[in-house]
């Protein structure tokens, strides 16, 4: 059971510490900056934190006591546009996509290596760390892809990075999630990539085009760490599911009162249970009827449980953003913030949820400390 977390929001990082069945905010950090990722290293207990500074730009920070002291380390830097490489122009916008950091969306630690992180960015580039964070590479093989001239970005200007997998039997084996360019995976760390599209399907291009895994935008991909080649998706046109690493993907068209959202977070041991956080799309982008809610199923997405207690029944307005449902190892623990600032927990997957706080800034991610946390 987690007894610590931390709430990374448009205005700071904030640490909650549970004392029985009990949250509160314990502490602070980086008060009056985005802060965009949050990531823990299980082994050695390091934070990693990312901030995106209205006048500084993308920084990433580290703490090796749990959050009491943060120091800057090295930031995912491009490098230069080669002379002879054409730039590559957003199909949607007509924008240039750049060759310089914008945000850093997601932070994974690599099993393989002592101190090895993964990074996930907008605009659409993977970075690679050896050394805890002290210095980065880009990952050229993703980069350097033909297919990245077809994506595009969904909630920001340009694709973005937004979720990194690292399979936990097999470090060399790495997916991630791209809005808007997919789904990849790599066998051999990063070395050569696969898509792995088949079956999604997008409502926002022409008929003929909707299957191109190049513009499919999964909001957030997550796995079961039990059972790693059990995937789920929050698409922006629903809820997909794989059960062999994304080679092939199924479709889940009822889940309650929509199948829209930006998260989903799976049961650690049980790759059937998984659940999400359901809204309207496209113009309005808030719970149905104003109801929020989360649904739940236990058997693959074939039915749904829809949850309301403790969540406001009317005129709420909150969405949840992609990385903002976390769920802990035991798989009954999970903590949810929103974009009013409101936090809630529960303790038994979600069947009954309680009031964290309301009071807090916009919320970007969660993340429920390891129980080993140092």
């Amino acid at each position: 059971m987690s007894r610590r977390a931390y709430i990374a929001t448009r205005k700071g990082l904030f640490t909650l510490e549970r004392n029985g069945d009990t949250w509160g905010i314990a502490s602070a950090a980086f008060l009056g900056s985005p802060v965009t990722a949050i990531a823990q290293d299980k082994h050695s207990g390091r934070l990693y934190a990312g901030l995106k500074h209205e006048h500084f730009g993308a920084k990433l920070h580290r703490s090796d006591d749990g959050g009491k002291v943060w120091s800057e380390v090295g930031t995912p830097t491009y490098p230069e546009r080669p002379e002879d490489v054409p730039a590559v122009m957003c199909p949607v916008r007509n924008i240039e996509i750049p060759w310089s950091l914008h945000m850093i969306w997601a932070l994974t630690p690599d099993t393989t290596i002592d101190g090895g992180l993964w990074c996930g960015t907008i605009p659409g580039g993977l970075f690679h760390s050896k050394d805890h964070g002290e210095t980065w590479e880009l990952v050229r093989s993703l980069w350097n892809l033909p297919n990245r001239s077809k994506w595009f970005g969904g909630g920001y200007d340009y694709p973005g990075i937004h979720s990194v997998l690292v399979d936990p039997n097999d470090g060399q084996h790495v997916t991630v999630g791209i809005s808007c360019g997919g789904v990849w995976t790599s066998t051999d760390t990063g070395q050569t990539w696969e898509s792995r599209c088949k079956g999604m399907r997008a409502e926002y291009v022409p008929p003929e085009i909707a299957d191109s895994p190049d513009i499919q935008d999964p909001h957030i991909l997550v796995a079961c760490h039990a059972r790693h080649d059990h995937f789920w998706v929050q698409h922006h046109n629903g809820i997909f599911r794989s059960t062999n690493g994304g080679e092939q993907w199924s479709e889940i068209t009822e889940a309650g009162p929509s199948t829209f959202g930006f998260v989903a977070a799976v049961h650690p041991g049980d790759p059937d249970t998984a659940w999400f956080v359901p809204a309207v799309k496209d113009e309005e982008r808030v719970p149905v009827d104003g109801k929020f809610v989360v649904t739940r199923t236990r058997d693959g997405g074939r039915t749904f449980d829809v949850l309301t207690e403790g969540l406001p029944h009317q005129h709420a307005y909150d969405i949840v953003y992609r990385h903002a449902l976390a769920v802990d190892g035991s798989g009954n623990t999970l903590l949810m913030g929103s974009t009013t600032g409101s936090v809630w927990s529960t303790a038994n997957q979600g069947d009954t949820w309680d009031l964290v706080s309301s009071n807090l800034p916009p919320v970007n991610a969660v993340f429920l400390a390891s129980d080993n946390e140092s």
